[in-house]
């Protein structure tokens, strides 16, 4: 049975583009801001929301960052994957907002629009790469498989999975010997075991059925996933003996059959994607768990200038940015609420 709409949740206000969400036990979230310079949203435990926009730039960084995935260092900064229009990188916004360029390169060659950022305790950074088709929309497709995996670390920055159908967001396991990652044209959640110098053992963990598009992907304390989806706004659990679970759902049927019959057919595009056709949820792409007992499910979206949420039947995993120190981001903001 799915969660009734009217138990969701709203939070923040003015938002631009929160696709990606972080959730921190102090009770602050952040998420993308996608206007101007590019930066990061902020929304205090008490729901004042705060602008951390790019300020300055070093070497290398592009006027404008679009940043998509984001994920929260130790101290306050954060790491940004830009998706610019035909070009990407991994970023690093620091606390004074000065922007610096990690990689924007892979194998020598510059790096497509880069989808998602998750680094692991050995200070290596996985990144994900949608397409390597400019637009991307030319990928939104049943046999897309120009998506990689990219890992940086002291030797650079290489592909280390290929051949994946519109890579989207990845998760390392608490023992970081796995690396889940969620292929949204290809409609399945794939899994790596998670080696010294990449990645090795691909399985397909979970195939989606017809409205289902996974996105951001997120575990929960008992081993089970889940997963967000475009398009249908659906959040899945998908458990660890393959059964598939639908806890939300919220879409105008119509709209999702012409979704279908365009990505059936070949024609999907960006019109299909930048509609909102629901009541509640604006084109849902990430799940976050925070609150004080980590059962608040947090949902970015593409569309929305706010983030939604919902209780979560089960608790989710701590991730290594849950404690980090971020005194030196709040106090930027001139406040503490």
């Amino acid at each position: 049975m799915t969660l009734p709409l009217n138990r969701l949740s709203s939070h923040g206000n003015g938002l631009v583009r929160p696709e990606c969400v972080v959730a921190h036990e102090s009770g602050w979230l952040f998420a993308p801001y996608c206007d101007g310079p590019g930066g990061i949203s902020a929304i205090s435990p008490t729901g004042n929301v705060h602008t951390h926009r790019v300020g300055q730039s070093g070497p290398d960084v592009p006027d404008i960052l679009f940043p998509n995935g984001i994920a929260l260092e130790d101290g306050g900064s954060f790491l940004i994957a830009h998706l610019g229009q035909e070009t990407g990188g991994i970023y690093r916004l620091s606390t004074d907002a000065t922007a610096y360029c990690i990689t924007d390169t892979v194998e020598g060659g510059p790096m497509p629009p880069a989808n998602f950022v998750a680094p692991d305790s050995k200070g290596r950074l996985w990144i994900t790469i949608s397409t390597t088709c400019i637009p991307r929309a030319q990928d939104y497709r049943p046999d897309a498989a120009s998506g990689y995996i990219a890992l940086h670390d002291a030797k650079g920055t290489r592909i280390v999975a290929d051949g994946l159908g519109y890579t989207n967001e990845c998760l390392l396991s608490a023992d970081e010997r796995t690396l889940w990652v969620n292929e949204t044209f290809a409609r399945r959640l794939t899994a790596f075991d998670v080696t010294e110098d990449g990645l090795a053992n691909r399985r397909v963990v979970a195939t989606f059925d017809t409205g289902t598009y996974p996105d951001g992907i997120a575990e929960a304390v008992d081993g089970s996933l889940f997963i967000a989806s475009i398009v249908s706004n659906r959040i899945l659990r998908v458990w660890p003996d393959g059964r598939i679970e639908t806890l939300v759902e919220d879409v105008d049927s119509a709209h999702l059959d012409r979704v279908e019959t365009a990505f059936q057919g070949g024609t999907m595009g960006r019109p299909h994607l930048d509609s909102v056709h629901s009541r509640r949820l604006s084109n849902i792409s990430n799940i976050a768990f925070g609150g004080k007992d980590r059962k608040t499910a947090f949902l970015g979206c593409l569309l929305g200038d706010h983030v939604m949420s919902f209780d979560s039947p089960v608790a989710g995993r701590a991730l290594p940015h849950w404690t980090h120190h971020i005194d030196p981001l709040i106090d930027s903001f001139g406040a503490t609420t």
